[in-house]
């Protein structure tokens, strides 16, 4: 969790308190019940990507894959790499036909990994898997022509995102931490664009959806382009930090079912 998934209120009679999710364990089975409970169709379910290296291992994963979820531990240097990326650019301020992707800012504490997830199926083929009579689908057709803040606001008062995702939060395999605990561990999505067939780091406490490049119209996002920026991310970090943190990978791709 970055500083800004962090509350920020000062005391209660200065800011109101902010909302607060139980942090998502990452789980494929846990987000694939999500996503099917808010009314992704069946075909579609999270696997664990267990290297990015081995194509025998990759191989497992079916294709073609529609996002790619990077969890990871948010470190000094992720947030100064963070604050220096976002200094020149504007807030990001489209909505509707002139998004390129579909971008959630992120207002709820601990609700990284609900972000990344709604990134993942509202974004490129994807979406196309959203039944038409879903709480989801409803949610979205209220939530493209508003502009980022507004839209975060639907997110927060929508008791049917709040209920599904609560009930999925509790089915982990660990404790889950307190809504209010502050937890270390961030998600990021990764998408290709159906528009301008780019693809773009998602993450609803950045300024805006972040453009990593020209993909073939080929490439899922677990084509090698992809892989490398994943690749670039966690060198850059392991690096800094003098050893090997705890990344991990899920992907959005067909199930196996």
């Amino acid at each position: 969790m970055s500083e800004l998934d962090k509350a920020t209120s000062t005391g209660p009679e200065e800011v109101p308190k902010r909302k607060a999710f139980i942090p998502l364990e990452c789980n494929p089975e846990v987000m694939t019940n999500l996503i099917h409970k808010l009314g992704v169709s069946d075909d579609l379910a999270f696997h664990d990507v267990y290297s990015i290296d081995d194509q025998d291992l990759l191989a497992f994963i079916p294709r073609p894959a529609y996002a790619l979820l990077l969890v990871f531990p948010v470190t000094k240097l992720y947030e100064e790499f963070r604050i220096k990326e976002d200094e020149p650019l504007e807030e990001y301020s489209r909505s509707g036909d002139a998004e390129p992707v579909v971008w959630y800012k992120q207002t709820i504490k601990n609700a990284c990994g609900m972000m990344g997830l709604l990134h993942g199926v509202s974004n490129g083929d994807a979406r196309g898997f959203i039944k038409a009579d879903s709480q989801l689908a409803s949610l979205l057709k209220e939530a493209l022509p508003l502009k980022p803040l507004d839209r975060a606001k639907l997110l927060e008062t929508s008791a049917a995102l709040e209920s599904a995702y609560q009930t999925a939060a509790a089915q982990g395999s660990t404790e889950a931490p307190d809504a209010e605990a502050d937890v270390d561990l961030h998600y990021i999505c990764f998408v290709k664009s159906d528009k301008d067939q780019h693809l773009y780091e998602l993450d609803g406490g950045r300024k805006g959806p972040l453009d990593r490049g020209l993909l073939e119209p080929a490439d899922d996002v677990l084509s090698e382009k992809v892989l490398d920026v994943v690749r670039g991310f966690i060198k850059r970090e392991n690096e800094a930090e003098g050893k090997n943190l705890n990344f991990s990978l899920v992907a959005l791709a067909p199930s196996l079912e």
